[in-house]
């Protein structure tokens, strides 16, 4: 099957004034940043040993995790299932899940105290744990998304493509022949190898995510009973499957309306059917837990937990549901917005309950709020990801290339 060409956005400009609140936003959340690497992690937080991990732990690393799923679910549909129809949005799909796990990554070396060791578990093996499964496969994965994205950065350095690119100094180097040869015989490598990359790419990201559901079944005493499960790893699971292709809808939309481009909605509509299956599943997984384990009987006692998961249930899963049911929902580049927006909203607060609402520390003291510092370097790294995302699609190949005025 023939697939539209891709191609750098060439119709807007990188610098606008929401570009330069982004940038503001980062500047402070650098500041912040800068000041904790140079006096301690307690210096920005308000991290103890009551309350271990925060929000850098909750959204940085374990929501950035789940929200970068889109790559492995689109890649598995497009390559392995071989749904062709979807293979417009796979490299933004797959550019959204490099820079998410970069991104994580970074935001685990604000995390750990000794930062300067976050390279540890690759030298030092130690199988009896939990974390450093995740932390190897993460490491792992997060090398296959470098290669499988390589060869969008080949093509743009290829002789006809380079031309316009910003790093102009990098042309009289691309026009040697010897480069150009090099950059072909490269490239045809990868191109022969790729189905191993995207067979990796799955099973790791299968199994880093579930790990991190296994990481809590171990602390089945420091947990809310309504999130502590013995398939905890199945949820997680099955939950960054469930936000992977909202999440693809979500990012496709925002590029869109950045870019000044066409909806995509010949692709995105039909990709929001499957959805309601992945979803459904998830949603069906938690109930029955619940049901089996008896769990709803803590839904009554009017407790913070209670509400938040009522709240994570119902308008980050069960809402989003029922409207994707409709084929007019669909259809309306709004609504589907809203509805995938309110399932990547779920999974995040889902996160977030897990980690911080579902705690309950060893012993009673003053109930965890992050500090300043925690809420702008978590930002800036939000921003900042952005940025390098409307960077890259400027520059490479990554969208599809369009025709006449967006809607």
């Amino acid at each position: 099957m023939e697939h539209a060409k891709s191609e750098p956005v060439r119709s807007v400009k990188f610098f606008t004034p929401g570009v330069f609140v982004l940038l503001l936003i980062i500047a402070v959340g650098a500041a912040f940043g800068l000041y904790r690497f140079i006096f301690g992690i307690g210096s920005v937080t308000h991290l103890d040993d009551q309350w271990p991990w925060g929000i850098w732990i909750a959204i940085d690393v374990a929501t950035g995790v789940a929200l970068a799923a889109g790559g492995f679910t689109t890649g598995a549909l497009v390559y392995i299932f071989h749904r062709e129809k979807y293979h417009g949005v796979i490299r933004a799909a797959l550019l959204t899940a490099m820079l998410g796990y970069t991104f994580v990554g970074i935001g685990l070396m604000f995390d750990l105290g000794k930062f300067y060791n976050i390279w540890h578990p690759v030298i030092y093996w130690q199988g009896n744990s939990v974390l450093f499964e995740v932390g190897i496969c993460v490491v792992c994965y997060l090398n296959v998304l470098y290669l499988e994205f390589m060869p969008i950065v080949l093509e743009r350095f290829k002789e006809e493509e380079f031309e316009n690119f910003p790093l102009t100094l990098l042309n009289p180097i691309l026009r040697v022949k010897s480069v150009q040869t090099a950059i072909n015989f490269v490239d045809r490598i990868l191109e022969k190898l790729m189905f191993i990359f995207i067979i990796m790419g799955v099973v790791l990201s299968c199994m880093h995510q579930s790990s991190l559901g296994a990481l809590m079944v171990i602390a089945p005493t420091k947990m809310h009973p309504l999130w502590w499960t013995p398939i905890s790893p199945l949820l997680f699971l099955s939950s960054a499957v469930a936000v992977g292709f909202p999440m693809v809808i979500f990012e496709s939309m925002i590029a869109s309306k950045s870019f000044k481009r066409p909806r995509e909605m010949n692709i995105l509509t039909p990709l929001s059917k499957m959805i309601v299956v992945t979803l459904g599943i998830y949603l069906a997984l938690k109930l029955g837990d619940m049901a089996i384990r008896e769990t709803y009987l803590y839904l009554g006692d009017g407790s913070v937990q209670s509400l938040m998961w009522l709240i994570e249930m119902g308008a980050g899963v069960v809402l989003p549901l029922m409207l994707l049911m409709s084929a007019k929902v669909r259809k309306s580049a709004g609504l589907l917005f809203t509805s995938a927006a309110l399932v990547v909203g779920g999974v995040a607060l889902n996160r977030i309950n897990v980690f911080l609402v579902a705690y309950d520390p060893p012993y009673d003291a003053s109930p965890y709020f992050p500090a300043i510092g925690e809420i702008a370097i978590t930002a800036a790294l939000i921003c900042t990801l952005a940025l390098v995302y409307r960077f890259v699609a400027l520059n490479f190949p990554i969208l599809e290339a369009v025709h006449g005025e967006s809607d």
